[in-house]
Formats: C-alpha cells, structure tokens, sequence
C-alpha cells in the first residue's frame, strides 16, 4: 500500500504537498516526491528541514536544487532523451498507452521501439527505476483489492469458443474478485474484456463478441485490432475493474485495451513474478502451450515450498487438454502429494466448473 503516513511517505501530487505543508510539517524526512513540479514552492522548500528526503524526477529551478542537495536532500532528476515517467505513480490506463494517433504514433509502440533501439546505461536505469515505480503503484492498485489470475494462450483469437469461453470466465470471476491476466492479447484479452463487462449479462457479452469477432487478431493491423476493443469500450462505457501485467519484452504484443489498469513492465521476469504473488485467491488455466505450461510450475514451485496458510489454488480448466494433450496435471499432481498444496491443485471440464470452484474458495 502506497504510504501516506509514518517514516515514509509517498507524495504523488502537489495538492497533497501544499496540504501536508498547510497543516504543519516542519521536515520532509523520509518524504518521496514523485513527479511534481515544485518551480514555485521555493519559498515553502526553504522554509522546512529536507535531509532525508527523495526527490524523484522533480521540476525545481536550479536555485532550489542546490539548496535541498546542501541541505541533505536526494535528488533524482528526470533523465533527458526518454520517451517514458521513470518515477510514475500510478499506473497505465488503456487510453494512455494507445493514445489516439493510430497505433504506430501511441506511447505504447514509441515506448517498445525506444526499448529496442536504446542499448545505453541511462537507458537501463531509466527501465529499472520506471519497472520499480510500477510497483510501488501496483502495490496501492491491489491493496484493496482480492485478484485471482488467469492465463492462457496468447494466439487465441476473437470469434473463436476458446475466446468466448475466456470472457465467459472473467465475466463470472470478476462476480466477487478482480480478475488479472498477463495483459496481452487471446485468452488474456478474453478473461480481461470479461471483467470489463462484469456488471452485464449475457446479451452484451454476445454483442462484445459479435463486434470483435470482424477483426480477429492484433496481425496485421494492431490498429484495426485496437479500434475494435475501443468501439466495444464506447458501446458499453463504465466497465469493471482488471488488471493486466504486460511487458515490452514482448512489444510486437500490443497489451489488450479491456484491463482497466495495466502495470506494464520492461523486465519480464520480473513482470511474471509479480503476477503469481499479487493473485491472492489463485490462478486459473486455461489451455496454452509454452508460456503457460512454464507459468503452471512457476506457480507450483510456489506453492510447493508454501506453507498451508501461504497455498494459493491452482485451478486447470481442460481435462483431456492438460492430462494428455500437455501432461502437466499428472506431474502436477505428484509434486503436490504429501504437500500442503495438494488440496489446492484442480483439474475441472470446463470454464463453468473453473468460475464455481473459484468462487466457493475465494
């Protein structure tokens, strides 16, 4: 949780600085000022003690730089050439990361191509405090909140029963948790589009579909793509709550536009990590190859050296899929015998099963 009282603070808008300030704060010890634009507090800033305090990516005149620097402040400046908020504090909306210039002009493709192209040091200090300030704001987005995670295979495409049966999913999941996915596009963008619609029947899930069923994948227009997710966003304004955790490691993947928050990360192991442990109440799994199968033993290696009170369930959806086609439930389940995990591995028929399972364990 983003902390706003005790040895340390995080100050993410100048309304907040002016209010703590105005109530009496005589030092800015153990303060974290993210991002705000302080040009015309030089008067306040001389008139408090800032040793121990961070100064992140902070606009000051040159005058005040010098002065909280010799009065023990730490100060972080905004580094010059990057096309990214390296001391963000909140995380990304969909709107932000399309932009409305077409996908090849949006922050999101500008943002993957910089990451390609830049090779330099300040460039990876620049991703490495930008992923760190991504947590700090997922920390806050999920502290009140109770996540269960689905994945899935990413090639999936809209139109097909694979896609509807993953909105489906996050349709009912998202009932009484908040759905996360990895953030991208198939079954991801299924479970999250399911989310959005939590609050609606089954009529505007077919309409949802329908509409998206006419561009089916991200190639070969990711702005065709995008638009089609947008018009459903127009027709059905207001959607639920959902995460996506996508990454630019995989930038040729345009994160899916139906996660209402999406913490998107440069290093995708990091990105991955943080996905299993913010998903309190479990991850479901829907059919994949490769990606998922590596995802249901990071998830088991979890669990397998969890104690009881640690286990988060791990649900499959697919029997016949994940015992013959991908045998990963039968290893599954001889690592989990004898382990408190063991009553928490699943293997349901269908996403039905998987939405009731989860549901009674939440």
């Amino acid at each position: 949780m983003r902390r706003t009282r005790g040895r340390v603070v995080d100050v993410d808008t100048i309304e907040d600085f002016d209010q703590r300030l105005a109530r009496g704060a005589r030092s800015l010890s153990g303060w974290r000022m993210r991002s705000l634009d302080l040009t015309e507090r030089g008067a306040a800033l001389r008139s408090v003690e800032v040793a121990g305090s961070l100064f992140l990516g902070c606009r000051l005149t040159l005058r005040d730089e010098e002065s909280v620097r010799a009065r023990g402040a730490v100060v972080f400046p905004a580094l010059p050439g990057i096309p990214i908020d390296t001391y963000r504090a909140s995380l990304y909306s969909p709107a932000e990361l399309f932009g409305t210039d077409g996908y090849a002009d949006s922050p999101d493709a500008r943002t993957y191509a910089w990451s390609q192209r830049e090779t330099s040091r300040d460039a990876a200090l620049a991703q490495s405090l930008h992923d760190h300030s991504i947590d700090l704001a997922l920390a806050d987005w999920v502290s009140h909140r109770r996540l269960i995670g689905v994945m899935g295979g990413h090639d999936i495409v809209r139109g097909s029963r694979e896609y509807a049966d993953g909105v489906e999913l996050g349709q009912h999941l998202s009932q009484t948790l908040t759905v996360a996915t990895g953030g991208g596009p198939g079954a991801m963008e299924a479970v999250n589009l399911g989310g959005y619609l939590a609050g609606r029947g089954t009529d505007a899930r077919e309409h949802a579909l329908t509409m998206l069923a006419a561009v089916p994948g991200f190639t070969p227009s990711i702005a065709r793509w995008a638009e089609a997710a947008f018009a459903v966003r127009a027709k059905f304004p207001d959607g639920g709550d959902s995460l996506g955790i996508p990454t630019w490691h995989y930038g040729h993947e345009p994160p899916n536009p139906f996660a209402s928050a999406i913490a998107k990360y440069f290093r995708n192991a990091q990105r991955e990590a943080i996905l299993l442990e913010v998903c309190q109440a479990g991850i479901v799994f829907l059919p994949g190859a490769g990606g998922t199968v590596q995802e249901i033993f990071q998830d088991a290696c979890e669990n397998y050296y969890a104690d009881e009170s640690s286990v988060a369930p791990m649900i499959l959806v697919g029997r016949e899929y994940w015992s013959e086609h991908f045998p990963a439930w039968p290893l599954l389940q001889a690592l989990a015998k004898g382990r408190p995990m063991e009553q928490h591995v699943h293997l349901v028929d269908t996403v039905q099963d998987a939405a009731e399972l989860a549901s009674g364990q939440a």
